[in-house]
């Protein structure tokens, strides 16, 4: 039996924070909107692990919040990084981007070689 899951799942705890943080990025957004844009860009997360990662991203002064009255519903917490979030994005996109290249090139190499 072949786990594909697993690996999915360690891979995107790795970069969960730099996910929520490029989400965040683009606007200011709440927890569940998150869970469901990463849903929707293939990378399913349960609410159990975005909030944690909120926390910590909040501990590490990388994100500021703001509380909003809901339309009709409870308040919302509203999350958007901080100029040191930004810098954080910043850094870890690129650390990302030479880091997926490396594997992309590693896993090329075996492919054109064979079994």
């Amino acid at each position: 039996m072949e786990e594909t899951s697993a690996p999915r799942a360690q891979w995107l705890r790795g970069v969960l924070d730099m996910c929520l943080l490029a989400l965040m990025a683009e606007a200011p957004v709440y927890g569940y909107e998150m869970t469901v844009r990463l849903g929707e860009a293939g990378l399913d997360v349960a609410d159990g692990s975005i909030y944690p990662a909120l926390a910590r991203l909040r501990k590490r002064q990388l994100v500021e919040v703001e509380r909003r009255t809901g339309e009709g519903g409870p308040a919302r917490t509203y999350y958007r990084p901080s100029e040191a979030g930004l810098q954080v994005l910043r850094s870890m996109s690129r650390d990302w981007s030479e880091f997926a290249l490396g594997v992309s090139t590693v896993i090329a190499q075996t492919g054109r070689k064979g079994p």
